[in-house]
């Protein structure tokens, strides 16, 4: 194989971990595993296989063509279910695939009626996202024709605040929930998302849907015991060279050398889906020390100062870190003025893609 621009490694062991370490925090509630944008970017065929060998039993995608791409990939005993629902024409092809949608609104709960299979139901409880009123809710649970057609799998809603433990909203939406889900008595409830699983059991209901923890990223400030890292991303050097005192680096040469400067020229930029706003701002980490980013990171090439190096520590060829032990995703996010789920999803196609079992 011809060598790269880049390395993106996926450990899947650690993504199965972290889904046994939801699992065991979140019982008896299940965890279900959130596989939608192609898993976060790291390749929903891959992740679902994994999760399924594993006995994970549910798995949330964001649309139906994202179902149906990895409908076969998904157990006959699991459910596939799609949180936005189904526009206008899709119910047949949901049907036909055995897909559960997520009905969000009045419209997609009578047009599923009418094909009486198993779905789910949306409350909004604060976010003004997605999810039916408390007066629609009360509707639906009411019409014995609606409840006899379609057999309700579980109640669901979606935090607004999760990722911060302490406002008093957390609490505000549970409240709004459980007075929503106990309309409909036996269903099932489905509330946390990742930070949610940290929020403790009050929240944890029957079902949780997982998603940046099981990638490795962190779902809310203060976590002692970090999820174990997924993914490892390296870009080659493509070139180093010194340049003198005053030299402008880059488009627009927004940096200019204070003294004679080595730099290195990597094999990665925005069309990567490594932001430009790490221009001036980011970093690598190669051979013990961290290279900051100068001037702009431009579509297929990045430069950093490499000047802490000794002279010949990089060549040409060489791989550099940008995620990994020493560059964690939630650093490189932070440094972006981003969230961590923004980098894994915006991760390019020009990678070498490396899974590890």
């Amino acid at each position: 194989m011809a060598p790269a621009p880049g390395v993106l490694t996926i450990d899947l062991g650690a993504l199965v971990e972290n889904w046994r370490r939801v699992s065991r925090e979140v019982a008896p509630a299940r965890a279900a595993a959130v596989v939608k944008a192609d898993a976060y970017g790291l390749g929903a065929a891959q992740v679902v296989r994994a999760l399924a060998a594993e006995g994970c039993r549910a798995f949330f995608v964001a649309n139906l063509v994202e179902a149906l791409v990895i409908r076969d990939l998904v157990p006959d005993d699991a459910v596939l279910a799609v949180l936005n629902g189904l526009h206008p024409g899709g119910e047949g092809f949901a049907a036909e695939a055995g897909v559960t949608p997520v009905l969000n609104s009045m419209g997609q709960a009578r047009r599923w009626q009418a094909f009486g299979r198993p779905a789910m139901l949306q409350v909004d409880t604060g976010m003004a996202r997605h999810g039916l009123g408390f007066n629609e809710a009360a509707e639906l649970a009411a019409d014995a024709g609606f409840r006899a057609a379609v057999p309700l799998l579980a109640v669901i809603s979606h935090l607004s605040c999760a990722d911060e433990p302490d406002r008093a909203e957390n609490a505000a939406q549970l409240a709004r929930f459980e007075t929503a889900a106990a309309l409909f008595p036996g269903v099932a409830r489905c509330f946390a998302n990742s930070g949610g699983v940290l929020l403790g059991a009050g929240f944890h209901g029957d079902l949780v849907r997982a998603g940046l923890c099981l990638y490795g990223a962190e779902p809310a400030d203060g976590r002692t015991e970090p999820f174990r890292p997924v993914v490892g991303l390296q870009a080659r050097v493509l070139q180093t060279r010194t340049v003198p005192a005053g030299t402008g680096v880059g488009y627009g040469q927004t940096w200019h050398a204070p003294r004679q400067t080595r730099l290195a020229l990597l094999s990665i930029g925005y069309a990567d889906g490594f932001p430009r706003s790490l221009s001036g701002r980011g970093a690598v980490w190669a051979h013990g020390a961290i290279l900051p980013i100068v001037g702009r990171v431009s579509m297929d090439v990045t430069v950093v100062d490499a000047s802490a190096l000794p002279m010949g520590a990089l060549a040409e060829g060489d791989l550099v870190e940008i995620i990994g032990p020493h560059r964690p995703i939630e650093a490189v996010a932070q440094e972006a003025g981003t969230i961590a789920y923004e980098i894994l999803t915006q991760l390019g196609g020009r990678y070498q893609r490396v899974y590890l079992a």
